[in-house]
């Protein structure tokens, strides 16, 4: 989950980076030198309080607390060296989420803005929506022409006499905003020192101009789905949906480019690859793989059943006993089970399964390299159990190939990496033996025609 989809009730007067049109909260009870003191504030102080402090990634930490007068608000601090604090008051049941999101993949400074546009304390990017998997974290897309807008780019025209600073108890989680953000702003820089060119409020850039966002109609569009279904996506909070960069006139709006990257998102999603390799057949949408095999038994089976004159008479009434139909189901399945070869590759997949193998051997010797005199202290090495499992796989489907592909990975490891033959002999059979499905007779039987024969005792 993204931090920005946790809603913010309010700014600490004390938080270094404003979020517009929230109002400020006096928090000057707060330790906020201390992250653990913060903590101590509501952990284990009664029911329904907590408290927590985590170190960040950054060299900053994040804080939180359950509020001593109102328990169902907390107080969101996160600081870092560079960039200062951030000072938030949340609901008290986001507040846990919030922090851990801090403490992990939160931005530099906790300022994400326009409905998640976020600033690492050099640049501005999009909200995050494409899954990097193999880094495990969003795709990073900077916006163009990005320009930070400050506490003092936006002060000049605020009077503080026209706000006022509220306490804990006046605090209204559902108040509209007070349209007076300006002159709160005022109020909060009157309790300021330092310059405030250095308090970043929120961003300006060409994408997040009026005539650059697009309403939910259009974001539809975009995304190539009907109104009727983004709006039940948002109601339902389902399919990822971004926030909306602006309100105009009552009505959600998102900057184009945003759009445009849900509706890439959607193509990247699970659906959306099954859908770049899928074929139609009789109403239905499969992979390409699975429509092809239904099409072929399909072609084999209409074959035996119909145009084979030995079946094709079983259709008369006498012919309709158990022990017939029984008869037929056992030469439909020999179809399947003597195709298994055009159903799974068994040639590639031994392939597949050697260079794994000898991947887990080469990661099982750097385990046992002590480091210093570079001996190696082994009998065998542990398999990851997929690893294992696809070889027993093999094994019961094509016990010659899975023979020759242990061979082959017996003698590479021997060559390649100088791992003596009974270690790798006892590494395959320990995985096969915890791992795999084969009985122990059908496996001995197996491994002692495939492994080192034993020395004669003679």
């Amino acid at each position: 989950m993204s931090l920005y989809s946790y809603h913010p009730v309010a700014n600490g007067l004390r938080t270094d980076h404003p979020i517009p049109e929230l109002p400020f909260v006096d928090d000057r009870h707060l330790p906020l030198e201390d992250p653990a003191a913060i903590e101590d504030i509501g952990r284990n102080k009664g029911e329904g309080m907590w408290g927590r402090e985590d170190k960040c990634k950054d060299g900053g930490w994040v804080a939180f607390t359950t509020d001593a007068v109102r328990h169902d608000l907390a107080w969101v601090v996160r600081w870092h060296p560079e960039h200062g604090r951030a000072v938030l008051l949340y609901r008290d049941e986001d507040a846990a989420s919030v922090h851990s999101v801090l403490m992990y993949d939160g931005s530099t400074a906790m300022v994400f803005r326009a409905g998640g546009y976020w600033w690492d304390g050099v640049t501005w990017y999009r909200p995050g929506q494409l899954w990097n998997a193999a880094a495990e974290q969003f795709y990073r897309r900077p916006v163009p022409a990005a320009m930070t807008v400050t506490a003092k780019d936006l002060l000049p025209g605020g009077d503080p006499a026209r706000s006022r600073l509220l306490s804990i108890t006046d605090v209204d989680v559902e108040a509209a905003p007070s349209g007076r953000w300006r002159d709160d702003l005022a109020l909060w820089a009157s309790h300021r020192e330092g310059d405030l060119a250095d308090s970043v409020v929120t961003l300006t850039a060409p994408e997040l101009t009026g005539d650059q966002l697009v309403g939910l109609a259009e974001m539809a569009q975009i995304a190539g789905i009907a109104a009727s279904t983004l709006r039940a996506y948002i109601s339902r909070g389902e399919g990822d949906v971004p926030l909306p960069q602006a309100t105009v006139h009552g009505r959600s709006a998102w900057a184009r480019p945003v759009a445009e990257e849900w509706a890439e998102q959607r193509r990247r999603s699970r659906d959306g690859v099954d859908e770049a390799v899928s074929a139609a057949r009789q109403g239905n949408s499969l992979p390409v793989g699975v429509a092809e095999t239904w099409t072929r038994f399909s072609r084999n089976f209409f074959s035996l059943l119909w145009e084979h004159p030995t079946w094709r008479k079983r259709w008369a009434l006498r012919w309709r006993t158990e022990a017939s139909v029984q008869e037929i189901a056992e030469a439909l399945s020999w179809e399947v089970a003597g195709d298994i070869s055009k159903l799974v590759p068994v040639y590639d997949l031994a392939t597949t399964i050697r260079q794994a193998m000898l991947h887990e051997f080469a990661i099982g010797m750097e385990l046992h390299d002590d480091g210093e005199s570079g001996q190696r202290d082994y009998d065998y090495f542990g398999i990851t159990p997929a690893v294992a499992k696809t070889l027993d796989w093999l094994i019961r489907h094509n016990p010659a190939t899975a023979g020759r592909t242990i061979e082959q990975i017996i003698g590479e490891a021997s060559r390649q990496l100088n791992i003596p033959r009974h270690v790798s002999e006892r590494s395959i059979t320990t995985a096969l033996q915890l791992d795999g499905t084969l009985d122990e007779e059908t496996r001995k039987n197996f491994l002692e025609r495939v492994l080192a024969p034993q020395a004669s005792t003679s």
